[in-house]
């Protein structure tokens, strides 16, 4: 079996509140390898976003581990984990988490130029040329559409070629058709990126795409059967 991408042993997530310690997630397994895409589904409040969190490095579990690549995120310091974030890891959110006082152009060049490439913005351009914003380079995120500002989004997550995209239901913000469109294009370049791809919805239409889906219940992950064949 190939080497898997995501590798999540037994992880844990406890907070403590008033009336003791919540657990958010229990002991949650599954792995992912390269190429291959996932579904969370599961009702607000299950746990989907914090174990999105725990897989981007953002947040760190009471127990248990996640490798990604191998590379066990929190054997790691925060700085560390920072560093392989921005190699290996695209993000799209339902917020989209565009920042406001800089164009399309320079939201999708940032990452780029966090990592230090020298011709970011040659890739950023292409990168919304890909994504139908060719015409819109200097154009801030307040005179866009919705869908617009995703689409910023997905160049901005693509534009790394990262093994790894998380997303978090990125269609939320959008209308029925505009997600759609969204959606096709996200899938449409995930397959050409070759990206391994997690994807946090309510949507059944848009997790059936998926390779797999896994649901969350009361922080507790399960492998939803295949449909049957018709």
């Amino acid at each position: 079996m190939p080497e898997p991408i995501i590798a999540v042993e037994r992880v844990t997530k406890q907070v403590a509140d008033a009336t003791g310690t919540l657990t958010i997630l229990h002991e949650v397994d599954f792995q992912l390898v390269a190429r291959e895409s996932v579904a969370i589904v599961g009702a607000s409040g299950s746990g989907k976003s914090t174990l999105l969190s725990i897989l981007a490095g953002l947040d760190v579990p009471s127990s248990g581990t996640v490798k990604l690549a191998g590379t066990d995120l929190f054997a790691m310091d925060e700085d560390a984990r920072a560093a392989l974030r921005a190699e290996r890891v695209g993000f799209v959110f339902q917020s989209f988490q565009l920042l406001a006082n800089l164009t399309a152009l320079e939201n999708v060049m940032l990452p780029l130029e966090l990592k230090g490439a020298p011709d970011a913005r040659a890739q950023a351009t292409e990168m919304l040329r890909r994504v139908g914003l060719g015409e819109r380079l200097g154009h801030y995120p307040r005179v866009m559409s919705g869908g617009e500002q995703q689409r910023v989004a997905l160049a901005r997550a693509f534009v790394t070629r990262p093994a790894l995209l998380l997303a978090d239901e990125p269609t939320g913000s959008l209308d029925f058709a505009t997600g759609g469109k969204v959606m096709d294009l996200m899938f449409e370049m995930n397959r050409e990126a070759g990206t391994t791809l997690v994807l946090v919805t309510h949507d059944r239409a848009i997790a059936a795409r998926c390779d797999r889906q896994l649901r969350m219940e009361a922080g507790r992950l399960s492998e939803q059967p295949a449909p049957a064949a018709a």
